[in-house]
C-alpha cells in the first residue's frame, strides 16, 4: 500500500446540489460531490458531534465492531467524469481467531463515512490521483469568500 496516495478529508462544504468533499495529501487537493446527508454524517464524526440517535453509518460501524470486524482502509480506485468509485477493505476475526479480509465495492462517500468512524486511512490509487485537477486554490477561494463581509466576493 506504500504506492497509494494517503489523503485526509480537509473540508466538507455545502453546495446547491449536495456537499463538496475536499481530500488532500498536503500537496494537492481534490474534490467530488456527495449527498448532503452523507456529508453531514462524515462531518458529525470529524467535528466530534454525537447525534441523539445513531445514523446509518454509525449503525453499520457498530455492527462491524459487534462481529469483530474493522475497516482497514478505503481506497478511491477510479473516476469517470463526475463519478468516483471506491473499495472498502474490512477485516473480521471470528471466535477461533480466524482472520478474513474482505474488499467491497462501495461509494466513496460511504467508504469515507465508515473510515472516519474506524479511524482508518483513506487512499487514492496513484494513477487516479495523477489524473485529477488540484483544487487547492478553489478551496482557498471558497474559504476566503466565506470570510468576506456581506456584499463582497463572488
Amino acid at each position: 500500500m506504500s504506492d497509494l496516495v494517503r489523503v485526509e478529508p480537509i473540508a466538507l462544504l455545502p453546495t446547491p446540489s449536495g456537499c463538496a468533499v475536499f481530500l488532500g495529501d498536503g500537496k494537492k487537493v481534490i474534490v467530488f460531490y456527495i449527498d448532503p446527508a452523507i456529508g453531514a454524517s462524515i462531518n458529525a464524526v470529524l467535528s466530534g458531534a454525537q447525534p441523539p440517535r445513531p445514523l446509518s453509518h454509525d449503525l453499520f460501524a457498530q455492527t462491524l465492531e459487534a462481529f469483530g470486524a474493522q475497516v482497514l482502509h478505503a481506497t478511491i480506485v477510479r473516476h469517470e467524469g463526475e463519478v468516483f468509485y471506491a473499495r472498502l477493505v474490512i477485516q473480521a476475526e471470528n471466535e477461533i481467531m480466524e482472520k478474513k479480509v474482505v474488499e467491497l465495492d462501495a461509494r466513496p462517500s460511504d467508504s469515507i463515512a465508515l473510515a472516519v468512524r474506524h479511524k482508518a486511512p483513506i487512499f487514492v490509487l496513484p494513477e487516479v490521483w495523477a489524473g485529477l485537477e488540484d483544487m487547492a486554490q478553489a478551496l482557498e477561494a471558497l474559504r476566503n469568500q466565506a470570510d468576506s463581509p456581506p456584499g463582497f466576493g463572488v
